[in-house]
């Protein structure tokens, strides 16, 4: 399921696992290249290390050349919330709710605190992002399974 509100798009899916496992991948900046379904995050700066609010991170990434993103996480909830925010201000956040059969997982893309949110829709970014929104909640999925995932699909 995908929603779109004033700035915010996001992608909802039960996954079946409590939260503290799914939460324990999202918290893990080394796990992102690996549930990642945009194909633009290669690899973490800081492997294996679990991230809170206030702390940084940097990812390796690439949309066409390669660049390096750095990240502060500005929502933190144990187990319920994560989100970070890059140098434009906008952020990627993942909720999760206890529910039958497991956990509702939701990703969303919130510009609506964005430096210049207009280049964001100039862009594209509001429309494209749900594609890869559902594969990376798949992928999550499929990481808490046991399955094997690799970092380029």
């Amino acid at each position: 399921m995908s929603t779109t509100s004033e700035r915010k798009v996001s992608v909802s899916r039960v996954i079946p696992a409590a939260p503290a496992v799914i939460f324990a991948i999202l918290d893990d900046p080394s796990m992102h290249p690996v549930i990642d379904g945009s194909g633009t995050v290669r690899s973490s700066r800081q492997p294996g290390r679990h991230v809170r609010l206030g702390d940084t991170f940097s990812m390796d990434m690439r949309r066409g050349v390669p660049y390096r993103m750095r990240s502060t996480v500005v929502e933190y909830t144990q187990d319920r919330v994560i989100a970070w925010a890059h140098f434009g201000g906008h952020r990627w956040r993942y909720l999760l709710e206890p529910t039958e059969g497991g956990t509702l997982v939701t990703e969303e893309f919130d510009w609506s605190t964005a430096k210049v949110p207009w280049v964001i829709e100039r862009l594209g970014f509001p429309r494209k992002h749900p594609a890869s929104m559902r594969t990376t909640l798949d992928r999550l999925a499929d990481v808490v399974a046991g399955k094997a995932v690799g970092a380029d699909g």
